[in-house]
């Protein structure tokens, strides 16, 4: 029996390899997997060179084979229908390049074990220790633009959002409404099994890059432009639906006085980290980025890892009645710091020419960032105080 083989069958998963013209690596793949679990999908992704043949070699395994190449992202969803269809629960996918180690299915298996009937989903990702030397240079960049977006549409972060080495779970990903089709689809799944509260972790897995034997069939330029496209859309929809939509159900669950307890206030926050969420709100709220100030708000408050609702409410600053003093003070501001002092007698038909008409947008914007700051900062500083003496009556109350 495989070395795993009774594990796989108490947990009721299985593996999926997806291929594509990976022959010169597959067959050497296959007979170290079968060591490990016997539990394995294939899908041929339309390969044209020799890997029909290897796989005619071993008929105890499931097999489906596309007519042609779809994409890895229609391959593994082909596996997941595949591997319900057969009465699995869980599937571990794994490339068949030669990249992963097979004995890593243990860190899977294990983790999975670990999980209570009453936890929230699981979906695990492989983390390669892409900062790691011999890890190629575009690879690595890739991987880090991905867990920072990843982090602003979702607010979760993972230190690996590409390794294919992952565990699913198939009931709840052929549930998903995926769109797309190539590699981004392992991206799409991690976005919106996150929004579906599912717990979405990395644990460590090993990692083999042979550049003379390795076949990859990632395309640079369009396969990054689709990841980015995909990105753009999850930042609409996330900003727009997804996280007022989660917050909406937060505060029917809780009740208000809850509600505003632990996701407004957040009592359980440091003072500076609430302090530091208006800070930012206002600063954004008074930055000359109109138009892009909740694009920004919420993007920052992910990176900065402040509260977004404080960081948004404190945005608004910048409502129609207060813009016209916001951008008369940042005028002011301006002119203060190019040395030309306090404009008093500030006229619109003062500025006749283009120059005069430039030179003052200048001084708009820089005499905005100036005061953005200063009133962040002293903002900052009074409600750091504040929210310090509430903790200790909070912590002194009997």
């Amino acid at each position: 029996m495989s070395v795993f083989q009774s594990r796989f069958e108490k947990l009721n998963c299985c593996v999926i390899v997806p291929t594509y013209n990976n022959a010169n690596t597959l067959a050497e793949f296959i007979t170290d997997l079968k060591t490990y679990t016997s539990n394995i999908i294939i899908i041929n992704d339309g390969s044209t060179d020799g890997t029909c043949g290897i796989l005619n070699k071993h008929p105890e395994l499931n097999h489906k084979k596309h007519s042609h190449n779809k994409g890895k992202g229609m391959a593994l969803k082909t596996g997941f229908k595949f591997a319900q269809e057969l009465g699995y629960d869980y599937a571990i996918t794994i490339d068949s390049d030669g990249q992963h180690y097979p004995d890593d299915l243990d860190v899977f298996l294990s983790e999975l074990e670990a999980r209570k009937p009453n936890d929230p989903e699981l979906l695990l990702v492989g983390d390669r220790n892409m900062g790691r030397d011999g890890i190629p240079g575009k690879s690595s960049k890739g991987n880090r633009f991905s867990n920072f977006w990843f982090l602003v549409v979702t607010g979760k972060e993972l230190h690996d959002t590409q390794s294919g080495y992952r565990l699913y779970p198939v009931k709840l990903i052929n549930s998903l409404k995926l769109i797309t089709w190539k590699f981004e689809l392992e991206i799409e799944v991690l976005v919106k099994a996150t929004w579906k509260k599912v717990e979405v972790k990395n644990i460590p897995i090993k990692v083999l890059y042979q550049e003379g034997e390795r076949v990859t069939h990632f395309r640079p330029f369009w396969d990054i432009v689709r990841i980015v496209l995909l990105y753009m859309w999850f930042v609409l929809v996330s900003f727009f639906y997804v996280h007022p939509r989660n917050k909406y159900q937060d505060f029917r669950k809780k009740g208000f006085k809850r509600f505003w307890k632990e996701d407004i206030i957040k009592s359980q926050e440091p003072p500076h980290k609430k302090a530091a969420a208006i800070a930012l709100g206002v600063f954004v709220g008074i930055s000359p980025f109109w138009g892009l100030h909740t694009l920004l708000i919420f993007t920052l408050a992910a990176v900065f890892r402040v509260n977004k609702v404080i960081a948004f409410l404190f945005s608004n600053i910048s409502i129609p009645p207060l813009i016209p003093f916001i951008i008369y003070a940042s005028y002011q501001a301006g002119s203060l710091i190019s040395g030309n002092g306090f404009d008093w007698d500030l006229k619109l038909h003062k500025f006749e020419t283009g120059n005069d008409i430039f030179m003052g947008l200048w001084q708009y914007i820089l005499g905005s960032f100036v005061l953005a700051i200063v009133v962040a900062i002293s903002l900052w500083i009074v409600f750091y105080f504040l929210f310090s003496v509430l903790n200790q009556k909070q912590v002194v109350k009997p």
